[in-house]
């Protein structure tokens, strides 16, 4: 069994000329996307040095907090996926999602305790893993199937154009606001908004897909059974992967570590997420023809690199050159797992299938971010960056180690 094969059905024309055959839907929930990451984003670029400075929070407290509020998205996303399949309403599952995150906006700045942030990340998170199954699903159902790869690049590219955006602007309201993080804050809740409005006027459900065409699923726990064995295969490998790739905060984090000044650390992330954007579409158009396993592989070695970059010295230049790398794996890799999902899953339970994924993925994600804060208290920021190297190189030799058995298993059958 090949986890990695492609079931495509367009022609070669529209294959190579996935740019404009791409929906109107696809690039306005790319903007709707782009919109909410400058909040998050801005407020994400912020935020752990305000817990750390501001509030006196420890690196593993703040690992603590990263990793369970991604950990609160991913078991949302198994509930709201599987809702979505239910009601065939994708749209306003989503915009629950997106509605609950742009109104936990505001908490951050009026935030006096470290109490008070993880409530509001939480609530954050929440709100992000409402809407992420079912904006994932509705992104498989806009799309033909031989363009796939290339619309969820185009959606990833314009969401990490805003996770750039989003810091950028909060280096220049640093700047112009004299540092004051209260007041930068603030200004993440209009982007937000303007998100919402996008989805609610400018995202319209399809008329007519393959899962209308289907009996209405009762949200019974057995049509887990119908996921297949290449699905779960998909599954373990993305939280392997995630393993590997803890929360971005530790990047924030070893960018003041270095001495960089707190105004300009969100130049990290502005970095990291215009790597991201440059490459998310090219990458996932490059899914939809050559191998998807090869991609995968040249991601996690790009990964491995940079964890050495960010672990080898204390100097702000190679923090910025590591954070280009970790944006470049990112943009090689994000939007291939979610083609590779969408293949994999009957399209009456891409909502499920999208929520169990980041459910797996958001229990990694929190074990990565709360062995990185352990890691990073106990021995320094370089066995943080050591052991996620560790982790891409491990998950390199799994995916070849399989890749081999699968080959080897096929010889025999013929």
């Amino acid at each position: 069994m090949n986890i990695f094969k492609t079931q495509n059905s367009e022609t070669p024309s529209i294959r190579h000329n996935n740019f404009k055959a791409l929906p109107a839907g696809i690039w306005v929930l790319g903007f709707v996307s782009m919109f909410m990451d400058i909040s998050s984003e801005l407020i994400h670029s912020l935020l752990p040095v305000f817990m750390a400075s501001v509030l006196g929070a420890s690196m593993t407290m703040i690992g603590i907090i990263e990793g369970f509020g991604e950990a609160a998205a991913a078991v949302t996303k198994v509930f709201s996926g599987a809702i979505s399949d239910y009601l065939r309403k994708r749209k306003l599952v989503a915009g629950i999602g997106y509605g609950l995150a742009a109104a936990a906006k505001p908490i951050f700045p009026l935030a006096s305790s470290i109490g008070w942030v993880f409530a509001a990340r939480f609530v954050d998170r929440i709100g992000k893993g409402i809407r992420g199954a079912p904006r994932d699903a509705l992104v498989a159902d806009l799309a033909p199937s031989g363009l796939r790869g290339a619309a969820y690049g185009i959606r990833q590219s314009l969401d990490s154009a805003g996770a750039f955006i989003g810091p950028l602007l909060a280096l220049i309201f640093m700047a112009f606001l004299g540092s004051e993080i209260r007041l930068v804050l603030w200004v993440a809740v209009f982007p937000a908004l303007i998100a919402v409005a996008l989805l609610i006027f400018g995202v319209h459900e399809p008329g007519s897909t393959e899962i209308h065409q289907m009996p209405r699923n009762n949200l019974k726990f057995s049509d887990v059974r119908r996921l297949s064995l290449r699905f779960w295969m998909i599954v373990i490998v993305g939280s392997v992967f995630t393993l590997a790739r803890f929360s971005e905060a530790f990047l924030i984090l070893r960018a003041q570590d270095t001495g960089m000044a707190v105004g300009y650390v969100p130049l990290v992330l502005i970095v990291m997420n215009f790597v991201y954007t440059v490459t998310a579409y090219p990458a996932g158009a490059l899914a939809d023809r050559f191998s998807q396993r090869n991609i995968l592989i040249i991601g996690l070695a790009v990964l491995i690199i940079a964890d050495l970059v960010l672990a080898a010295d204390r100097l702000p230049w190679l923090v910025i050159c590591g954070a280009a790398l970790w944006g470049l794996h990112m943009g090689l890799t994000q939007g291939l797992f979610s083609k590779l999902v969408a293949d994999a899953a009957p399209a009456d339970l891409r909502g499920s299938a999208f929520g169990i994924f980041n459910l797996f993925n958001g229990g990694a994600l929190l074990c990565a971010s709360i062995i990185a804060g352990s890691l990073w208290t106990m021995f320094g920021a370089s066995a943080t960056f050591l052991a996620g190297a560790g982790f891409a190189l491990f998950a390199v030799f799994g995916i070849l180690i399989y890749q081999w058995k699968s080959k080897k298993t096929q010889h025999g059958q013929n």
